[in-house]
């Protein structure tokens, strides 16, 4: 299985268009209030429009409301729905949408792993690096994409450490907070890859 890339955190049309030409497999749109990423979902649902069904649409939420959910549900159609391991308790998601929950480092992992999660950094979408020692632990245990801290020059030595199934990033291909940086994707979409196959070489 190939390492799957997301792009996490896109707001506008171009940075959609580049992650799409790098070659990513997910685009993650969040709907968090206090975030400056955060969108309508309605503005999400507008930026994919021309996604192609290959590319993975991933629903980035932190400790939602339902009210919130059913609101993102009835204006965007997510492929996989990304928020904290506890949220997951507490909503309500239709069987057809995959869910990523998120594990952060400094947290207590629970004893029964999901099947698939996101390992991240104690606070996402500002740069902080996740505990990558922790992250190849888990790993071992469970198909695990690393986050937090990620960027063109540090996510080969990312995918050789954690041996990750797959790695997501979004202030790393910034050039201000929701401004992509089309070659800034296009460097860590190659550097990612490159990694990939020397690890399974």
């Amino acid at each position: 299985m190939s390492l799957l890339v997301k792009i996490c955190g896109v707001t506008r049309e171009a940075d959609v268009a580049a992650a799409v030409e790098a070659g990513a497999d997910a685009v993650g749109f969040v709907f968090h209030e206090s975030s400056r990423r955060n969108l309508a979902p309605a503005r999400a649902a507008k930026l994919t429009r021309t996604l192609p069904a290959t590319v993975l649409r991933v629903a980035v939420t932190l400790h939602p409301s339902q009210k919130l959910v059913e609101r993102v549900l009835g204006e965007f159609l997510p492929d996989v729905w990304q928020s904290d391991f506890e949220d997951f308790a507490t909503i309500r998601l239709p069987v057809d949408i995959r869910c990523w929950p998120v594990l952060r480092t400094g947290g207590c992992a629970p004893s029964k792993l999901p099947h698939t999660m996101l390992f991240d950094a104690a606070v996402s979408g500002n740069g902080m690096q996740a505990d990558w020692q922790t992250a190849a632990i888990l790993a071992r245990r469970s198909l695990l994409i690393i986050g937090g801290g990620l960027n063109p020059s540090t996510v080969g030595h990312a995918v050789e450490t954690v041996k990750p199934i797959g790695v997501d990033v979004s202030s790393g291909v910034e050039r201000k907070a929701g401004v992509k940086d089309a070659i800034l994707i296009r460097e860590f979409v190659t550097a990612a890859r490159f990694a990939d196959r020397s690890v399974n070489s």
